[in-house]
C-alpha cells in the first residue's frame, strides 16, 4: 500500500484555541464542570459535551436557559477561580512544545475562552510559551460560538480572517472561526464531528515552514 500524502495547508498567521489545542486540561475541566452539574440536578457527561470552547456563563446559560445572565456571570467568577487552583493533570498536547518552538518571531495569538490568568497558570502548567497575542474571556464581549475572539486576533496580527488558519478542538471553537472566514485546523477527538477543513489527532504530526514571501506552509504527516 502506498505511503499517505502529506497535507499541506498555507496561510499567514496562526490563531490558536488553548484547552485541547495546545493544552490537555480535560482532567481539570471535568472535575470542575461535573460537581456543578450535579450541584445543579444536571447530568455530567450532558454537560461535558457543551463546556468545551465556551466561556463557563455560556456554558451556564445553555444548561440553565431560565437563570438571569447576573446569575451566571457571577457563578462563572467562582469557577474560574476553582480552576485556577486546580493544576493536576494539566499537560500539553503531544507535539505543543515543539509546535510552539517553531512558532517563535512568526505571526500567532492565542484565542481562548478563558480569563487571562487561567490561560497563564494553563500555559505555564503545561511548560508551553503564552504567544505574543493574546486574546482572552477579558478582551471580548461574547463567546464563542461567536466569531469576535477570532476577528480581534486577526485584527490584532494585522491580516484579514482568510489569510489566518484557526487551530481548534471543540464544535465551539470551530464554528466560531468559520463565523469569522478563517479557515480550521482540527486537532484531537472532539474536532472530528464538527468537519474542520483539516484534521490532526496532535500537534506531533505538524511542522511549520515559514517563507520569504512571508507565508506559512503547515505540514501534516500521515
Amino acid at each position: 500500500m502506498p505511503a499517505a500524502t502529506p497535507i499541506r495547508l498555507t496561510t499567514r498567521a496562526l490563531l490558536l484555541d488553548m484547552d485541547g489545542t495546545l493544552v490537555n486540561s480535560d482532567a481539570v475541566v471535568e472535575r470542575c464542570w461535573s460537581a456543578w452539574a450535579v450541584r445543579h440536578g444536571l447530568d455530567p457527561v450532558a454537560a461535558l459535551e457543551v463546556v468545551h470552547g465556551r466561556q463557563g456563563h455560556a456554558t451556564m446559560a445553555a444548561l440553565l436557559p431560565d437563570r438571569p445572565m447576573e446569575v451566571n456571570l457571577a457563578e462563572n467568577e467562582r469557577m474560574l477561580a476553582e480552576e485556577r487552583a486546580d493544576t493536576e493533570g494539566v499537560v500539553p498536547v503531544p507535539g505543543a512544545p515543539a509546535f510552539l518552538a517553531a512558532l517563535a518571531g512568526l505571526p500567532h495569538a492565542l484565542v481562548t475562552s478563558a480569563d487571562l490568568a487561567l490561560a497563564r497558570i494553563r500555559m505555564a502548567a503545561a511548560g508551553l510559551p503564552l504567544p505574543p497575542v493574546l486574546v482572552t474571556a477579558e478582551s471580548v464581549g461574547a463567546s464563542k460560538p461567536d466569531p469576535e475572539g477570532f476577528l480581534k486576533g486577526a485584527a490584532t496580527l494585522g491580516f484579514a480572517p482568510a489569510d489566518c488558519l484557526a487551530l481548534e478542538d471543540s464544535g465551539a471553537g470551530i464554528a466560531a472561526a468559520r463565523a469569522a472566514g478563517i479557515p480550521v485546523l482540527g486537532i484531537g477527538p472532539r474536532a472530528v464531528p464538527h468537519h474542520p477543513d483539516a484534521h490532526t489527532p496532535t500537534l506531533d504530526t505538524v511542522t511549520v515552514t515559514p517563507h520569504p514571501d512571508g507565508t506559512l506552509t503547515l505540514t501534516l504527516h500521515p
